[in-house]
């Protein structure tokens, strides 16, 4: 076994903590990746404090990961040492079901796929994530990180980026469409790009006015306060597309009476609460209420090249390992302008 610095949850209660975890040997398939940046998505720390679910400890999170390869297995084709390269949330799949032979292995049929950490592989070891220096993944699930974004911005593609771009493309979203991003932080910053950059007409729906000039800097058309009740007054009918990025309970219905005559209001927010919606929102206009997730390996394999060839990268604060329990309390209070960033050599 290889082994990589990292650093782990111990317990759902505990600070994460430096810690030397395993990665198997590269295999004839396998590309070994010694990682340079990992993001960290508000995912990881529902994950670190088991707020999804019982976790297995420790865990390693952390699946926004960029670097270079270092070594590469006897059959590898697609990669050469030295190329630049990112491992979002998936590390396998059953390779078999209708969902994977589609390029969807978003939706395997076997549990949705491997997750990058905190799941179990195929060769029963328990995967662990980007907060570490290096790691081992199947060529197949190994992406091409574009050469025009620096690997610092390009590491949150991996998982905000096709969290994003997905339900965009999805839903149609280019000119002439009108595009609302509700909340204007990780998420929204990238939605606020990819649908600028796909040529619609994007208006911000963020609490208050405070990141505005971010906002309109990054590629809004518009700017409005949810907070203000005008808001929805002024906007009712206007939108063909609304993706919600925040993860809290929000009045479904107000917002869909955003929409214009079938729109869409897509949600990639994960609030730990229910929702609620009065079906006469949906059914007045033939509005859509939908959800969406990541996207499979050639999506985002696309979103990458899309993002390359228009310079698209996460705005990132990247910090030392030292920082990531204070970096995990500063997300909650939405206090980061807009990804944290892990640089990993800082786990040396």
């Amino acid at each position: 076994m290889l082994t990589a610095n990292a650093y782990a949850a111990t317990s759902a209660t505990e600070p994460l903590s430096p810690m030397t975890i395993e990665r198997r040997e590269v295999g004839p398939r396998d590309v070994l990746i010694d990682i340079k940046y990992c993001g960290i998505c508000h995912s990881d720390i529902h994950h670190a404090r088991s707020e999804w679910g019982e976790q297995v400890y420790p865990v390693v999170p952390g699946h926004e990961i960029a670097g270079v390869v270092a070594e590469v297995g006897s059959e590898v084709t697609k990669y050469a040492v030295g190329d630049k390269v990112g491992v979002g949330c998936l590390v396998d799949s059953c390779r078999e079901c209708e969902y994977c032979q589609a390029g969807r292995e978003q939706f395997c049929v076997k549990d949705g796929g491997t997750l990058t950490f905190g799941d179990t592989d195929k060769y029963g070891q328990f995967t662990q994530g980007g907060y570490s220096t290096r790691m081992t993944v199947d060529q197949d699930f190994v992406l091409k990180l574009p050469d025009t974004v620096d690997l610092a911005g390009a590491a949150p593609l991996l998982c905000a980026g096709i969290t994003t771009y997905s339900p965009l493309k999805r839903f149609g979203a280019g000119p002439g469409k009108k595009v609302a991003v509700i909340g204007f932080g990780g998420l929204g910053h990238m939605a606020v790009k990819f649908a600028h950059a796909m040529g619609a007409e994007v208006t911000v729906l963020s609490q208050s006015l405070k990141k505005q000039d971010d906002g309109k800097q990054l590629g809004a058309d518009h700017y409005y306060a949810t907070s203000d009740p005008e808001t929805f007054e002024k906007l009712a009918g206007t939108f063909d597309l609304v993706i919600n990025t925040v993860s809290a309970k929000i009045d479904v219905d107000a917002f869909l009476g955003l929409l214009a005559v079938d729109g869409a209001l897509v949600n990639i927010g994960a609030p730990a609460e229910p929702l609620s919606v009065n079906v006469f929102s949906l059914l007045m206009k033939g509005r859509t209420f939908a959800g969406s997730l990541i996207g499979g390996l050639p999506e985002t394999q696309e979103m990458l090249d899309f993002a390359g060839e228009h310079g698209i990268g996460a705005e990132v604060e990247v910090i030392g390992a030292e920082k990531i329990n204070e970096a995990y309390d500063r997300v909650l209070a939405s206090d980061v302008r807009y990804r944290f960033v892990i640089d990993t050599s800082t786990l040396a």
